[in-house]
């Protein structure tokens, strides 16, 4: 063959070689545009039949262990209202008392005497220096704190309820975009090798791809994980496994300014109206203990019947006799215990009143904390989107100039490092303006079944109290235990 024939020849096969890595280069490009659309829409797609974030709260209010416990603490503590009114109340008992005595006269038995007495008694307080009304007022209000600690839980459990699936939305959309990115490498490692075989990479092209290649194989893997973890938390949450889920919008109707957000949180949130039922609570402890300061009167009535028996034969008629008193008492000095009672609860009261400001402080750094990570997280969003626009443009750049030699395959698998870096700040920053913008609503005191709109079976506190609060007597629960 002559030299310009083989000259011809291998013309040809470097023209066939750059057609084939044109070729390659321009499928990996429309790979990565295509991983690229598909990420989006994964990201924004909405399956007709996928669960919602009001879905997820829904199955929280209704299963969620921790918020059925403290449901079962409000109805305990209305019973605190029935033991309290009990001190206005008579109180009845009756005994039976049976004694047999055998007797002896100069050392001859003068034979079995026995007696039966049965005794029915009834007290009725009078006046206890106030104590009775103020321990039924103290119990009233502690009711009202309980239900106000149950609305606190309830919002504390429905935002942990958007937490846990945002968080599964968001590792089940890292996950997506780890199997695109490791698609976009493992097409660079066959190209690069592609290239290796016909001269025209380096060994070091695809080492370096290779490297790129096992790191997303490892990103994939600890991605799956996450989204086991996050899973779990789900069903721990909500009380069933997370099926498909579509993509949440943040809280809507948030207020226009912080101030505003103050004035409502101060009015609403739970734990500022728990501190203030407590604190009157504390206060008509104080009035129990200065009542025992204060006289008590209290009337009894006895009734007794005795009966003589000889041996079995009743010996004497019926025995009846019916009393009635009433005993007044006034406290002149009890060692200094109940002074000291009364001071101590004076104390605790001025604690209670100082609470009010803590639990007021607290909500408004929570409010203020809330807030400016919600204003982060959608001016994140935008930033991170220009982001990921920009570096979907450089990657394709960079791609075009590796074909003639510009840009060296480590500069395609940064470019692409920047794109899935960007990508990933992109969909933490929306689950982000989600749970921020539900911690603002909770911050609020709105985070309720009622106040979200929820479809469900509201649970009312109230019905419970309104069948306990004035029973006279029964064993048995409202709902027949």
């Amino acid at each position: 063959m002559s030299l310009s024939n083989r000259n011809e020849r291998f013309g040809q096969r470097e023209s066939v070689f750059k057609l084939s890595e044109k070729l390659t280069v321009s499928i990996t490009a429309k790979r990565s545009l295509t991983a690229i659309l598909l990420m989006t829409s994964v990201l924004t797609a909405t399956p007709s039949m996928a669960e919602t974030i009001f879905g997820a709260m829904s199955k929280a209010y209704q299963n969620n262990s921790t918020l059925n416990a403290n449901r079962a603490g409000v109805r305990v503590t209305d019973e605190n209202v029935a033991i309290a009114k009990s001190g206005y109340r008579p109180t009845v008992n009756g005994q039976v008392k049976a004694g047999l005595t055998r007797s002896k006269v100069d050392g001859q038995d003068a034979g079995t005497r026995g007696t039966a007495t049965d005794t029915l008694q009834v007290n009725q307080m009078l006046f206890d220096g106030f104590q009775t009304k103020n321990n039924v007022a103290a119990a009233k209000t502690g009711v009202l704190a309980a239900r106000e600690d149950l609305r606190g839980s309830e919002q504390t459990i429905l935002l942990t309820a958007v937490q846990a699936y945002m968080d599964v939305y968001l590792n089940r959309q890292i996950v997506a975009l780890r199997e695109k990115n490791l698609a976009f490498l493992n097409e660079q490692v066959r190209s690069n090798r592609a290239r290796f075989d016909v001269g025209e990479g380096t060994r070091t092209d695809v080492a370096q791809a290779e490297a790129s290649q096992a790191t997303a194989v490892n990103d994939r893997n600890t991605a799956r994980a996450n989204v086991k973890i996050a899973e779990a938390t789900y069903i721990q949450t909500t009380g069933s496994t997370p099926g498909s889920l579509s993509a949440a919008a943040p809280a809507k109707s948030l207020p226009k300014s912080l101030t505003q957000a103050y004035s409502i949180a101060q009015a609403n949130h739970p734990s500022i109206g728990s501190a203030k039922f407590n604190t009157d609570s504390a206060g008509y402890k104080v009035k129990v203990n200065e009542g025992a300061l204060l006289p008590s009167a209290d009337l009894t009535g006895t009734v007794t019947r005795t009966d003589i028996f000889q041996g079995r034969t009743k010996v004497t008629p019926n025995n009846t006799l019916g009393s009635a008193s009433l005993n007044v008492t006034i406290p002149i000095y009890g060692a200094g215990k109940t002074a000291a009672t009364v001071r101590q609860s004076k104390e605790s009261l001025a604690q209670r009143r100082v609470e009010v400001d803590v639990s007021s402080d607290s909500v408004r750094q929570t409010l203020a904390s809330a807030w400016a990570s919600l204003e982060a997280a959608r001016a994140s969003i935008a930033a991170q989107r220009s982001v990921v626009s920009a570096a979907q443009l450089a990657l394709q750049g960079v791609i075009e100039e590796r074909k003639v030699g510009q840009r060296t395959t480590l500069n395609v698998l940064e470019a692409q490092g920047t794109v899935i870096t960007a990508q990933l700040a992109l969909v933490q920053a929306e689950r982000d303006s989600v749970v921020y913008s539900y911690q603002v609503v909770s911050a609020l005191g709105r985070l309720t079944a009622k106040g979200v709109g929820l479809q469900v079976a509201e649970y009312k506190p109230e019905e419970h109290y309104q069948a306990v609060e004035d029973k006279w007597g029964g064993v048995k629960t409202p709902d027949g235990r």
